[in-house]
């Protein structure tokens, strides 16, 4: 099952796909330590996780990535 949550505000617009995989990450969001945290949580939650998201202050950016990803997580569990 595949999981794709967007999210667009005034001041982010954010989506995620989210399968459970081999731990494959695809992620852009214009903030190195929040990509690599993302990659490191795909490769050891082994999920494939595709992130495309930008944002004007670097908190709303973090803060709606976390929101989506949560999203797209709990769309996965049965």
């Amino acid at each position: 099952t595949m999981s794709i949550v967007t999210r667009e505000t005034k001041e982010t617009q954010i989506r995620v796909e989210l399968v459970p995989g081999t731990g494959v990450a695809r992620v852009d969001t214009g903030e190195p330590f929040l990509d690599h945290m993302l990659v490191a949580l795909a490769r050891y939650a082994a999920l494939d996780l595709d992130v495309q998201a930008r944002g004007d202050l670097r908190h709303h950016l973090i803060e709606d990535v976390a929101i989506v990803l949560g999203t797209a997580v709990a769309a996965l569990a049965p």
